[in-house]
């Protein structure tokens, strides 16, 4: 089992998610955040309005997945969040230890869905 966890643009939230459905990656978790990296503040845009500043509105996506599903999620999130310009975000992927459903109690793999 892994975590995988996506810094992404803001606006190409949609064509993350059109992306991991097609992928038959269902599962996650939304959050939105603020940050920046090497462009440390460069001007962007969300949504149609000019952004200037540190700190830059972001999107964290957060999703478990079973060893078979890794590749299909990053490959997804790839596609959908490549623009080819510097900010399009960070894929990091960490060892899941344990998953429990807590409606059944069932855990691991199984607890992924």
């Amino acid at each position: 089992m892994k975590y995988v966890i996506a810094i992404i643009q803001a606006y190409r939230l949609e064509e993350v998610k059109q992306e991991l459905y097609k992928a038959e990656v269902n599962l996650l978790t939304v959050s939105e955040v603020l940050g920046h990296g090497r462009q440390k503040g460069v001007t962007e845009y969300y949504r149609g309005i000019k952004e200037n500043g540190n700190l830059l509105k972001k999107i964290k996506l957060e999703i478990a997945v079973n060893e078979n599903f890794v590749k299909p999620t990053i490959d997804a999130i790839i596609k959908g969040a490549r623009t080819g310009e510097t900010g399009d975000g960070k894929i990091f992927i960490l060892d899941l230890n344990e998953c429990v459903r807590i409606r059944t109690g069932e855990t691991g793999n199984v607890a992924i869905g």
